[in-house]
């Protein structure tokens, strides 16, 4: 899908497949209000990746990251033998790890595994899963991703699903890893929502290899929690947080590139940002 005068070009970086083993009943009753039927006929619905290339057909995505989860405490399981089947056909799937640290011995050595299978990067779930991102027993992981070239997401903010513990979500835990790790491409997903957008986007300023992905915000009120986006466009990244999201992907689009800032810099946050942090 090339960029056309009509339609930009979008890459997703932070979506979810809709089917997870052991859902957990708070997770499971906010999401029902997300959708417009009970969530599990949803996941039912969504469970091969056919139906979700047909919702980036429809909202005009080129390519979506989908992430793997390790959550039994807050969401459930979707695991990387059910990623790496999901993305195996689709080019324009791009499958990353989740790992949870009280799950597994020894992360570096997990996420080697799952880069010689074909995963492209990381995301962690600190509020789900209940650990500080700067713990030193994730840092021989961060230095695989370093080295392999492949990028963090982290999950930063308030978290919805009962369960969850926000304390393990300030953004300012991660600037001992944006020091530790400067080659890193380190990603603040939801950029600090709530309680410290103020914080993500001070560290934003102060680390280069730090970018803040806009999944679960109203892009419509970017400007508001960062007054300063169009100066440093260069580091934002779309995400729609598909299928936890309230409004369409493609009304996402939209407000985006009805924000008063440049034409450069909505094709940037919208695509360009996220395809050299890729690699693509």
């Amino acid at each position: 899908m090339p960029e056309t005068q009509d339609r930009p070009r979008v890459v997703d970086i932070h979506t979810h497949m809709a089917w997870m083993e052991g859902c957990c009943p708070g997770y499971l009753a906010f999401m029902n209000s997300m959708v417009d039927e009970p969530f599990e006929d949803f996941m039912k619905r969504y469970e091969g990746p056919e139906p979700f290339l047909r919702v980036m057909d429809e909202n005009g995505v080129d390519l979506a990251v989908v992430l793997a989860e390790y959550s039994p405490a807050t969401t459930g399981i979707g695991s990387h033998e059910q990623l790496l089947e999901y993305c195996s056909a689709f080019p324009r799937l791009i499958p990353f790890a989740n790992i949870n640290p009280y799950l597994v011995h020894r992360p570096a050595r997990l996420l080697e595994d799952l880069l010689k299978r074909g995963v492209k990067g990381l995301k962690l779930c600190p509020t789900y899963q209940f650990f500080y991102p700067n713990d030193r027993a994730l840092y021989p992981a961060y230095a695989v991703a370093q080295e392999a070239g492949v990028p963090v997401l982290v999950h930063t903010g308030t978290s919805m699903f009962p369960g969850s513990r926000l304390k393990y979500g300030a953004p300012l835990l991660l600037d001992d890893v944006a020091v530790d790790f400067p080659d890193l491409h380190l990603g603040m997903c939801h950029g600090g929502r709530g309680f410290w957008y103020e914080d993500a986007f001070t560290l934003l300023r102060l680390h280069e290899n730090l970018f803040i992905d806009v999944a679960g915000l109203p892009p419509q009120k970017l400007l508001t929690y960062y007054p300063e986006l169009e100066r440093f466009s260069g580091q934002f990244v779309f995400g729609s947080d598909w299928p936890g999201l309230p409004r369409t992907i493609a009304q996402n689009v939209a407000a985006v590139g009805a924000l008063e800032i440049s034409p450069e810099a909505q094709r940037a946050i919208l695509a360009e940002n996220a395809l050299r942090i890729l690699g693509y």
